[in-house]
C-alpha cells in the first residue's frame, strides 16, 4: 500500500497553513470550529487535542488548520504533519460520510440596486455575524470569500452583510455578462462549506464609536439608536449599510460611513437629505442641521 507523504504550504494567512497531498483523501470539503462539530471526523477530533488548534478545514487533497497565537507555526509544524502522516498510513478515517449531517441546499439569487454598478447576491443561510466591507484584495486577506471574489477581474468592492453579498463592479463589463457567473461562484463557494471570513476580518472603516458608546454624548447615542433601528434595516435592503461616524455639536453636522450599494450610489445624496436628514431633523428637533457622507 502506498504511503501518503504531505507538503507543507503556507498561505496568505499566516494563522493557517495547509497539509497537502497528490491522493485524495477525502469527498467534498469540511470545516470544524471546535471538537463538539468534530463527532463524525476522528481526525479532526484527534487534532482538537493540541491545545494550539483553533479550527480544522478537511478537503479533497489537503488539511488545514487554524491555530491560536500561542504558538508559531514554525515551532510545531513538522510534528502536526507526521501525526497526520501516521494517521492516515495506519487507515484513519477522516470524516465518515454516514454520520455527516445532511445539507441544506444553498441557494443564491441576484437582486438589483439604487446603484446601477452594484449588485446584491442573497443567500438563503446566515454568511457572516457583522458586516465587512473590502475596497481591494488587500483588505480581504482574512476573509477568502471577498478574497477569492477580487480574482475576478471586474470585481471592484465587495461587502458581506448576514445574509448577503454587494459586489461593486468596474465599467469593463455589463451585469448581464457576468451576473451568471458570480452567482454560481458564490453559491459553490458556500455550497462547499468553505469560510466566509475568520474571526479577525476587520472592518477597515468601522468608526470606534460603537467600540466605546459610553464615552459618546447623548445627541450622538440618540442618532445612532435612530440608524439602527429605522435607517439601517431599509438600506441594508438595498444592499447597504450606514454607519454612524461623529457629530459635530457646533455645526450640528452628523457624518456617517456609507457602505456597499450605498457607497458611491447616485441616489445617496438623495437619500440623505431627504431620508435620513428629515428623520433626524423630526426626531431630535433643534440638534441637527446636515448629514454627510464622509466617505462618498
Amino acid at each position: 500500500m502506498k504511503n501518503i507523504e504531505l507538503n507543507i504550504e503556507k498561505t496568505n494567512i499566516a494563522t493557517i497553513l495547509k497539509f497537502t497531498s497528490s491522493d485524495i483523501l477525502t469527498s467534498g470539503s469540511h470545516q470544524f470550529n471546535n471538537i463538539d462539530e468534530a463527532k463524525n471526523s476522528p481526525l479532526a477530533q484527534q487534532l482538537f487535542y493540541l491545545p494550539f488548534v483553533k479550527r480544522v478545514y478537511i478537503s479533497a487533497n489537503f488539511i488545514a488548520l487554524e491555530r491560536f497565537s500561542i504558538v508559531e507555526w514554525s515551532d510545531v509544524q513538522e510534528e502536526v504533519k507526521e501525526q497526520i502522516e501516521n494517521y492516515l498510513n495506519n487507515g484513519g478515517v477522516l470524516v465518515s460520510e454516514e454520520a455527516a449531517p445532511k445539507k441544506n441546499p444553498v441557494e443564491v439569487y441576484a437582486e438589483s440596486t439604487p446603484n446601477p454598478s452594484v449588485l446584491k447576491f442573497v443567500a438563503n443561510i446566515k454568511l457572516v455575524e457583522n458586516d465587512l466591507e473590502f475596497k481591494n484584495r488587500e483588505e480581504a486577506e482574512n476573509a477568502p470569500l471577498a478574497f477569492e471574489l477580487f480574482n475576478f477581474p471586474f470585481v471592484k468592492e465587495v461587502f458581506i452583510s448576514e445574509n448577503y453579498v454587494s459586489i461593486t463592479k468596474n465599467n469593463t463589463v455589463e451585469w448581464n455578462e457576468i451576473t451568471v457567473e458570480i452567482r454560481s461562484f458564490i453559491k459553490q463557494f458556500i455550497a462547499d462549506g468553505k469560510t466566509i471570513a475568520l474571526e479577525n476580518a476587520v472592518q477597515q472603516k468601522v468608526s470606534q464609536v460603537y467600540a466605546s458608546t459610553i464615552e459618546l454624548d447623548d445627541i450622538s447615542k440618540q442618532i445612532i439608536d435612530i440608524l439602527e433601528e429605522y435607517i439601517k434595516p431599509a438600506v441594508a435592503a438595498d444592499g447597504g449599510n450606514i454607519m454612524f461616524q461623529s457629530y459635530e455639536a457646533s455645526s450640528k453636522t452628523v457624518n456617517v460611513i456609507l457602505q456597499g450599494a450605498c457607497s458611491g450610489c447616485p441616489s445617496s445624496t438623495i437619500t440623505l437629505k431627504n431620508g435620513i436628514e428629515n428623520m433626524l431633523k423630526e426626531l431630535i428637533p433643534g440638534k441637527i442641521n446636515e448629514v454627510i457622507a464622509v466617505n462618498d
